[in-house]
C-alpha cells in the first residue's frame, strides 16, 4: 500500500507538469502576482537561456516538496517563499546554499549583489524577489485635509471617521508604536525591541484599543486584500491599512481617488529557493540568477507595484518611465522602497513573529473582545 501510494504521488506530480522534461520548473502564488513574474523575467530570461521556463501554482509552505523528495519524483526547480520556509528548508537540506557574490550578477555600476540587495537574506538559500508594503490610504473623496504621517491614521481629531485595520497583530502593533513616538530605527529595531517587552506589547495594544473605543474613531477589521479599498470607496472608513498592490489595482486599474501615505509602512517580503536536487538543477541555477538580476527584478514592476529587490532597479525604472504597461503611469513613486518611500519604515520581522505570534494572537485577541 505504501508503495502504491508514492506511485500515485509521482503519477500525480509528473501529470501537474505537462512540459518538456527539460523545462525550468517555478512553484509560485498564481494570479496577477505570477503573472509579473513570467512576463516580467520569466518569459524574457526563457528567451536568452533557450530553456523554456514554466510556472505551476502552490499554496504555499513545504509539504509538497518534501512530499516529492520523499517520493523520489522532485518536478520542481525553483520555489518563491516566505523567510521562514527558507530558513527551515535550508537547515534541512531541502534547499540550495548560495554564494551571494559569486551565483547572482552583480549591478550595472559593478556594485556586488549582497551590496546591492535592499536588505539582508534570511538564510544562505534565499534570493530576494520582491518587496510589498503594508502602508494605509484614505480616500480623498472622504477625508478633508491631507493625511501624511503615521501619526494622522490615529488622529480621529484632525481626521474623524473610522478606520480598517487588519484583523491580526502582525503589523497593527508595529505602527502602533510608530505612531506613539517610537522611531523606528534601522529595520525597525527600536520597535522589535520595545515589543519584546510586556511594556511595549501593552502600550501598543492599548494605542489600538483607544483607535477602536473612540467616539470620533471606530474600528473596522478587514482580512482578505481587496477589503481596505472597497470600504474606502464605499465610504464606511475614511482611513484603512492595507497592501499597496491592492491600493496601486483601485487607483491606477479602477480610477479610485485613494491615496497612498508610505510613513511608518512595514515592508514585508518574498524569496526565491533554488531546490537541492531539482530536475534541471545547473539552468535553474543560471534562470533565477538572470530573474534576479536589476534588469530582471525592474522587469516584474511593470506589471505590478511590488518593489525589485535589487536597490539598482529603481535606477533602471526611473530611466524608463512611464514604466507600468500601460505606458503612461510612472511606477517609481509607487515602489515601495522608493527614496522618497522609506524615510520612516520597519521590516516586518519574520523570526519575531514566529516567536511571539502565538502568545501575541491571544493578547490581541482579548483585547478585540472587549471592544
Amino acid at each position: 500500500m505504501k508503495k502504491l501510494s508514492k506511485l500515485l504521488l509521482v503519477l500525480s506530480f509528473a501529470l501537474s507538469i505537462t512540459s518538456s522534461a527539460f523545462a525550468v520548473v517555478v512553484a509560485s502564488w498564481g494570479g496577477a502576482y505570477t503573472e509579473s513574474q513570467k512576463l516580467g523575467y520569466g518569459d524574457p530570461t526563457a528567451k536568452k537561456l533557450g530553456v523554456p521556463i514554466e510556472w505551476v501554482d502552490y499554496s504555499g509552505g513545504l509539504s509538497e516538496i518534501k512530499a516529492q523528495k520523499e517520493a523520489g519524483a522532485i518536478v520542481w526547480d525553483i520555489i518563491d517563499v516566505f523567510a521562514m520556509d527558507t530558513i527551515t528548508g535550508c537547515d534541512e537540506g531541502i534547499f540550495v546554499e548560495f554564494d551571494f557574490d559569486k551565483d547572482f550578477p552583480a549591478a550595472p555600476d559593478g556594485t556586488p549583489a549582497s551590496e546591492d540587495f535592499f536588505t539582508s537574506m534570511p538564510s544562505k538559500c534565499a534570493v530576494g524577489n520582491i518587496l510589498y508594503s503594508w502602508n494605509y490610504a484614505y480616500n480623498s473623496d472622504n477625508v478633508k485635509g491631507k493625511p501624511k504621517t503615521i501619526k494622522d491614521f490615529f488622529n480621529t481629531k484632525k481626521f474623524p471617521g473610522k478606520r480598517a485595520i487588519y484583523k491580526s497583530a502582525l503589523t497593527n502593533l508595529e505602527i502602533a508604536l510608530a505612531a506613539d513616538g517610537i522611531k523606528p530605527g534601522k529595520g525597525g529595531a527600536k520597535i522589535y525591541k520595545a515589543l519584546e517587552t510586556e511594556k511595549g506589547v501593552q502600550r501598543a495594544l492599548d494605542k489600538i484599543k483607544k483607535l477602536c473605543t473612540d467616539p470620533k474613531g471606530g474600528c473596522v477589521f478587514w482580512s482578505a486584500g481587496a477589503q481596505p479599498p472597497e470600504l474606502l470607496m464605499s465610504g464606511e472608513v475614511v482611513m484603512a491599512t492595507g497592501w499597496n498592490g491592492r491600493f496601486f489595482n483601485a487607483t491606477v486599474g479602477e480610477g479610485a481617488p485613494i491615496v497612498q501615505v508610505w510613513d511608518g509602512q512595514g515592508l514585508d517580503y518574498e524569496y526565491f529557493a533554488l531546490v537541492k536536487g531539482g530536475p534541471n538543477e545547473a539552468d535553474a541555477k543560471k534562470a533565477l540568477a538572470m530573474m534576479t538580476s536589476t534588469e530582471g527584478l525592474a522587469g516584474s514592476a511593470k506589471y505590478i507595484a511590488y518593489a525589485p529587490w535589487r536597490k539598482s532597479s529603481i535606477d533602471v525604472m526611473k530611466k524608463g518611465e512611464p514604466w507600468y504597461k500601460d505606458g503612461k503611469t510612472n511606477m517609481v513613486p509607487h515602489m515601495p522602497t522608493a527614496p522618497a518611500n522609506t524615510k520612516n519604515y520597519f521590516l516586518v520581522d519574520p523570526i519575531f513573529w514566529a516567536d511571539n505570534g502565538t502568545e501575541l494572537g491571544e493578547k490581541w485577541e482579548a483585547m478585540k473582545a472587549g471592544l
